[in-house]
C-alpha cells in the first residue's frame, strides 16, 4: 500500500490569445493508503484538473505528485479511472470489458475468467457478464466500470463524478457500493463530486476547493463513510450531526459561488 502525496503543485493554462487560466495555485497533501477521500469545490476551483494531474494525464506547471515515494510522470497501472460516463467499449460486452486490463497484460484466459467472475460478483452484476454495454442502464454500466477499473488492480482509485449522470436513487445505491469496495479492497480513493451530501457521505477525508486560483480551502476529517455500511444510509444523512456538516459545507460553498458571480458582474 502506497501514500499518495502532492508538494507545491501549479497548474497555469496558456490561452490560445494570450493570458492564461491559474488554476491550480501551491497545493500539497498527503493521503495515507486505503483513505476515501472527496474532492468538493464550486465548478472551475480545479478538482477535475488535480485528478488529471494524480492519473498522470496532466504534467503540472509546478511541484512535484508521488505515489509511494515515486514520482507520477504519466499514466500508469498503479492508479486507474473512472468516469461521469462510463467509457466502455460499446462494441465488447460487459465480460470482455472487465477483461480488457488483464488480456492487455497477457494474463492467460483461466485467470482472465476468475477476475472477471469475481468481479462480476463483487459489483453485484452476477449473470451479466454476455450482456452488451447498450442493454444496460446508466448505473449497471458505472458498476462495469468499477469493475473494470478493480480488474489492474491498481493502487489507487480516481473517480471523475462517476455518479453525477445517475437517478436519484441509483445514486444512492451506487454509494454504498463504493463504500462496499473501499471496506473489501482496502484501496485508496479519491472521488471528485459537486454533491456536498455524497463528499460527506463518502469522504473518509474531505477538501474543500475553492477557485481562482484554485487551492484547498478546508480539510475534513469526518465518521460517516466507516460507519456507512452499518446503519441506514437515509438515517445517517438525517443525523444532527451530519445536517449540521452538510449546512456549513453549503454556506462555505455557496459563498464561493456569490465571490465568483460578484468577479464577473464587476468584469463586466
Amino acid at each position: 500500500m502506497k501514500d499518495l502525496s502532492m508538494s507545491n503543485v501549479d497548474m497555469v493554462y496558456e490561452l490560445p490569445k494570450g493570458g492564461s487560466v491559474h488554476a491550480l495555485s501551491d497545493v500539497s497533501f498527503g493521503l495515507e493508503a486505503g483513505r476515501l477521500l472527496t474532492l468538493l469545490g464550486p465548478s472551475g476551483c480545479g478538482k477535475t484538473t488535480l485528478l488529471n494531474i494524480l492519473a498522470g494525464f496532466l504534467a503540472p506547471t509546478g511541484g512535484s505528485v508521488s505515489l509511494g515515494g515515486e514520482p507520477i510522470t504519466g499514466p500508469g497501472q498503479d492508479r486507474g479511472m473512472v468516469f461521469q460516463q462510463g467509457a466502455l467499449f460499446e462494441w465488447q460486452n460487459v465480460a470482455q470489458n472487465i477483461a480488457f486490463g488483464p488480456k492487455m497484460n497477457r494474463k492467460s484466459r483461466s485467470s482472465r475468467k476468475k477476475i472477471v467472475d469475481d468481479l462480476l460478483g463483487t459489483v453485484g452484476l452476477q449473470g451479466f457478464g454476455d450482456k452488451a454495454i447498450y442493454e444496460l442502464s446508466g448505473g449497471m454500466q458505472q458498476r462495469v466500470a468499477l469493475a473494470r477499473c478493480l480488474a489492474n488492480d491498481p493502487e489507487v482509485i480516481l473517480m471523475d463524478e462517476p455518479l453525477g449522470a445517475l437517478d436519484a436513487l441509483t445514486r444512492e445505491k451506487m454509494q454504498s457500493l463504493v463504500l462496499k469496495l473501499w471496506k473489501e479492497t482496502g484501496k485508496t480513493i479519491v472521488l471528485v463530486t459537486h454533491s456536498v451530501e455524497e463528499a460527506l457521505f463518502l469522504g473518509d477525508q474531505l477538501f474543500v476547493m475553492a477557485p481562482r486560483p484554485g487551492r484547498i480551502e478546508k480539510v475534513y476529517n469526518l465518521p460517516f463513510a466507516e460507519v456507512g455500511l452499518d446503519v441506514d444510509p437515509r438515517e445517517l444523512k438525517a443525523s444532527p450531526e451530519f445536517i449540521e456538516k452538510r449546512e456549513e459545507l453549503l454556506s462555505m460553498i455557496w459563498g464561493m459561488e456569490e465571490q465568483i458571480m460578484g468577479h464577473e458582474e464587476g468584469g463586466v
